[in-house]
């Protein structure tokens, strides 16, 4: 199979998967993400020590595991271009989150719409790790609106990104990565020197995709009633104010988009983290968050069409 036709295969499955996750969202049961999860959960439990090269080397073999798997699909159907193109359209569809989210996000805004807050705290813990006791209205939607700007770029952007650098391989590798930060990079007792390499890894991996999502929000935000220059601005100007080298980017972004104020101080596990203040404008209301949740979809579709211009 040659180059050029290899990387048409390649674009078409992206394409095919992203419209797959549109339609029909991540599948009720059996998720190969899950499934992933739960074996590298037990592999941790094996592996588990206070010790950063038993990190790392955990880190390794469970990246390796998937984006081996990826290049072992890649090899097997050099020759049989419908297979690679179904191959690739199943696994982006695997990998990518974006119906969920912005699922998750309308939910959200529907329950402050409805000033259901016991509701719409309990629900912030399938967008976030935030803790959700006593926040407000103001509070639960800052909340909702930062997660969906992070997830953006971690779950839609960086697959898309890494599918059209690296086929099969970048798209089930890069989801293993991000799986494990989100297990075991956060920072606590336990994880603090394993997780580390998961964490720093995820961060590389995530550099690039997170300002090409932040450039997208830019781009996009007349399509939600925003200033492409003031979303620039604020991008460039507080970026760098969130403690995570990437997050920040595209929060930031979105803040500018949309014209709100995100960042702050939040509650993670008993843990209080100055997350920066991002933007110029007034606290997110339910508004706000139904904005974001479509400039969420159309930073998506920029995305793809990014990934499929490469």
């Amino acid at each position: 199979m040659c180059v050029v036709y290899a990387r048409s295969l390649t674009r078409l499955g992206l394409v095919a998967g992203y419209a797959l996750d549109a339609a029909f969202g991540d599948p009720r049961r059996g998720h190969p993400v899950a499934v992933f999860g739960r074996a590298a959960g037990a592999l941790e439990r094996r592996m588990w020590a206070g010790s950063r090269p038993r990190g790392a080397a955990y880190a390794a073999i469970c990246t390796g595991a998937a984006a081996g798997l990826g290049a072992l699909v890649h090899v097997a159907t050099r020759r049989r271009p419908v297979a690679r193109f179904a191959a690739t359209a199943l696994a982006t569809w695997t990998v990518l989150g974006g119906r969920g989210l912005a699922r998750e996000g309308a939910t959200m805004a529907h329950l402050l719409d409805a000033n259901d807050l016991p509701a719409a705290r309990s629900r912030l813990s399938h967008l976030c790790g935030r803790d959700a006791t006593g926040l407000d209205s103001k509070e639960l939607a800052r909340a909702a609106t930062e997660s969906i700007a992070e997830n953006t770029s971690d779950a839609v952007v960086a697959p898309l990104y890494w599918g059209a650098v690296a086929g099969l391989p970048g798209l089930l590798g890069y989801r293993a990565l991000n799986t494990l930060d989100a297990m075991v990079g956060h920072r606590s007792p336990r994880y603090e020197r394993f997780g580390w390499a998961s964490a720093r890894a995820d961060d590389v991996a995530n550099l690039v995709p997170a300002r090409l999502g932040a450039l997208a929000a830019v781009a996009c935000a007349p399509l939600v009633g925003g200033s492409p220059a003031r979303a620039w601005r604020v991008w460039r100007r507080d970026g760098r104010r969130h403690p995570s080298p990437n997050a920040g980017q595209v929060e930031a972004a979105f803040a500018g988009a949309l014209d709100v104020r995100l960042g702050g101080v939040n509650s993670y596990g008993g843990r209080a983290e100055d997350r920066g203040t991002l933007g110029d404008g007034p606290a997110p209301g339910t508004a706000d968050l139904h904005r974001s949740v479509r400039l969420s979809k159309t930073v998506g579709l920029a995305a793809l069409a990014a990934a499929v211009a490469r």
